[in-house]
């Protein structure tokens, strides 16, 4: 059985004060923010906003914006067309169905233009406080390397991490392992040897005896 509370532990020394690399002075701009960083590295998103957020600081005013502009200015993220339309949308939607305002709650968040689960829950944790479990590609990838789990579906890692992660360490919990996924634990590649919970991953354990097995 894996012992997910010494994994949590062993990730929190190694990655205390891990947090949304995303940049944002509010909720909207979190919010935006999240939308953009689908398919792309934070990094991209956080050279991008400064220019979007300048241009239209607000729900209102990216609501009234001319899809062309938005396009302009987010091309550098990837899937532009797309992603202008459901910003303009998502905002539209805040504006006439919840006073330009972010509203609480994952059904709420769900709702709108663009955002899913996993954006909703980042908005949970980083808006309103409240403990969330953040599935990406890091967390489900890791969780799944480490014998959590079997599964690719992101809401059932979900629903199996809620319930063996204690409560007030779900958002902590998916911050560690991203970082954890960006400094070693990468997709291709994963740097076993330089890995702190290699004791307790299966996957890790498993590759370091099939190198040992070859150098022999």
């Amino acid at each position: 059985m894996v012992d997910i509370e010494k994994i949590y532990q062993i990730l929190e020394s190694n990655y205390l004060g891990a947090c949304c690399e995303l940049n944002f002075k509010d909720s909207f701009e979190l919010i935006v923010s999240a939308r953009l960083s689908a398919q792309c590295k934070d990094e991209r998103v956080n050279s991008v906003t400064p220019r979007l957020f300048k241009k239209f600081p607000n729900v209102d005013s990216l609501a009234n914006a001319n899809l062309n502009e938005i396009e302009e200015i987010i091309k550098p993220c990837g899937l532009f067309k797309t992603k202008s339309k459901d910003l303009k949308n998502m905002c539209i939607e805040l504006r006439d169905k919840f006073n330009s305002e972010i509203p609480f709650g994952l059904e709420n968040l769900q709702k709108l233009s663009g955002i899913g689960r996993k954006t909703a829950n980042l908005v949970m944790s980083e808006v309103f406080g409240q403990p969330s479990i953040i599935v990406d590609t890091h967390v489900a990838r890791i969780t799944r390397k480490i014998g959590i789990h079997n599964e690719k579906d992101h809401f059932k890692i979900e629903m199996i991490l809620q319930k063996i992660v204690k409560k007030p360490n779900w958002s902590k919990f998916c911050h560690y392992l991203v970082h954890h996924g960006r400094k070693v634990c990468f997709a291709r590649s994963p740097n076993c040897e330089g890995c702190c919970i290699k004791k307790y991953c299966k996957s890790g354990n498993e590759n370091y005896g099939k190198k040992r097995n070859e150098n022999r």
